[in-house]
């Protein structure tokens, strides 16, 4: 962004608005860069996949296979058994 254009007409209160608006939006995205930054990679299953197999057969009385798109999210992944 090389500068902020402001309405000629624009009165200071207007102006310092427009100013405060775009500098919160500009703070946002880089906030949002950041914990994308920041966020882990794609996390796999590896190991735990057999782990919560077993663990659904457990409690729900029946096999399952866990296919690569499940989510890793352990509350999530819960929420999804019925699909599996």
């Amino acid at each position: 962004m090389d500068g902020l254009d402001i309405p000629d007409d624009a009165d200071d209160a207007e102006a310092a608005a427009i100013a405060a608006a775009v500098g919160a939006h500009v703070r946002d995205g880089e906030r949002a860069a950041a914990a994308a930054a920041a966020a882990p990679t794609e996390e796999r299953w590896n190991g735990r996949r057999w782990v919560f197999a077993g663990r659904i057969e457990s409690l729900q009385g029946r096999s399952v296979r866990i296919p690569d798109g499940v989510p890793t999210d352990d509350w999530t992944a819960a929420g999804r058994t019925d699909r599996l």
